[in-house]
């Protein structure tokens, strides 16, 4: 029976609005409108279904699909071509059901859905309606297109199915940075964070790690779903929970903000087993595989600083004399390559690398992601962050344990060195045109060169 609904069976997912601007490899859903909320998907089994729901924050709702068409006229049309052995189980005497109206970039009166629903009374229900606890759920989908600015009167398509489940939305809400006890300027907002888990592929008993990691918000997601969650951080005043709070009308941090408490908050502390202060640029870990996945959000420079410990004077103090250590520019390039080398290292066979890649709109493509031998790019997804900026979702997954050579092959990688220009984002992002570049281009034109 399974392999039979696998194969007849359409399901359709409804996608939350704010999550349209993360746009997901095009070359995955070739067939699908990527600017519509619903996406028409088949070869799924109803346990399928069900286990990408029980996870995603990006979509509503997934039904399994009876009909559609680009008027009501034939959405009736269709569904009365729908197979009846496959409707009449949800139909039958003695059963209870509603009917739900869901419209995409259109708000309906009261009156105007009871009216689509009454209209739909060639459907062979038998059972009782009840609205408050059915046993079968059923939607009429109205897609009125994107632009707020010029809605149709009629839909540009209209679906209609059977409830199969809903969606974690109310993670977001639960899990919001607003009500969390410890926060940053720069703290991952609970539905990014969920997704970040959710391309890991997280799972109970992981053990996952985030090397740049600030206030926590990504081990918050994690711990979640069943992972032990550990990171680093080289400001000590965040991983102490010390300094300057971000929250308005609060200048100084409580005693007791810091990463432990929030998980705590959340009921998952059994699954924290520390942070520490330390430099993503040295190495401090023991040669060995320790990681299921790495989870992160590298510092852009924009409001967290890209800095390493070291100088760039010749004169070192000796160890013994205590002092602060000094810190210097530590490059977007740079970032990622030792990321990438961390993780070919320290990630088991199988984990998975997630992190956030800031890219120059005008000047990125595909090969300026960086690449390494021992990982494989399993997905690049694009979030705006302005009309000339942007950040890309980079999921990988480790392939082959590195051997002495694939440290060092960034050097002869072009993706490295196409990335090293994004090493000015800063500038970039806040000025939205490198005059300079610009200039430089010029003077390169005319000389010939």
């Amino acid at each position: 029976m399974a392999a039979s609904n696998r194969s007849c069976l359409q399901y359709l997912f409804h996608l939350a609005h704010d999550n349209l601007e993360f746009r997901l490899p095009v070359t995955l859903f070739s067939h699908i409108q990527m600017s519509s909320p619903f996406w028409c998907l088949e070869g799924l089994s109803v346990e399928d279904v069900c286990s990408v729901m029980d996870r995603s924050v990006c979509a509503k709702s997934a039904f399994e699909l009876w009909g559609h068409g680009q008027s009501h006229s034939e959405l009736r049309t269709s569904l009365l071509s729908y197979p009846q052995e496959k409707m009449s189980p949800y139909m039958q005497k003695g059963s209870s059901y509603k009917i739900n109206v869901y419209t995409f970039n259109k708000t309906l009166l009261f009156e105007e859905r009871i009216k689509k629903i009454d209209a739909m009374d060639y459907l062979p229900f038998q059972g009782t309606v009840n609205l408050k606890n059915p046993q079968f759920t059923f939607c009429l989908l109205e897609d009125y297109g994107t632009d707020p600015n010029n809605i149709p009167e009629l839909p540009n398509y209209v679906y209609f199915g059977r409830l199969i489940a809903d969606g974690q939305r109310e993670l977001i809400r639960s899990y919001s940075v607003k009500n969390r006890h410890f926060i940053g300027n720069t703290s991952m907002d609970a539905g990014l964070s969920f997704i970040m888990a959710n391309h890991a592929m997280v799972k109970e008993n992981d053990l996952v790690f985030d090397p740049f990691v600030g206030t926590g918000s990504l081990l918050v997601s994690c711990s979640h779903f069943g992972a032990y969650v550990c990171g680093t951080d080289i400001d000590y005043n965040t991983i102490h929970g010390k300094g300057r709070s971000s929250r308005k009308n609060q200048k100084w941090r409580g005693p007791d903000e810091n990463i432990r408490a929030n998980l705590r908050q959340y009921g998952t502390e059994s699954m924290y087993v520390d942070v520490m202060v330390s430099d993503a640029s040295k190495p401090v870990w023991r040669n060995a595989a320790l990681f299921d996945a790495i989870i992160t959000d590298p510092p852009y420079g924009i409001r967290e600083s890209t800095r390493r410990t070291g100088s760039h004077k010749d004169t070192i103090k000796s160890p013994d004399e205590s002092h602060v250590p000094v810190s210097q520019a530590y490059h977007l390039s740079d970032i990622f390559t030792d990321l990438l080398n961390f993780s070919a290292h320290h990630l088991v066979l199988g984990g998975r690398l997630v992190y956030w890649l800031p890219v120059y709109r005008p000047e990125y493509c595909e090969e300026m992601v960086p690449l390494h031998p021992c990982l494989r790019l399993i997905s690049n997804c694009e979030q705006m962050l302005s009309s000339h900026t942007s950040r890309r979702l980079i999921t990988m997954e480790k392939i082959k344990e590195p051997e002495e050579l694939d440290s060092l092959a960034h050097l002869s990688d072009p993706h490295f060195s196409g990335y090293q220009k994004h090493n000015a984002f800063r500038e970039k992002y806040f000025s939205g045109l490198n005059k300079r570049s610009g200039k430089d281009d010029t003077k390169a034109d005319v000389s010939g060169k």
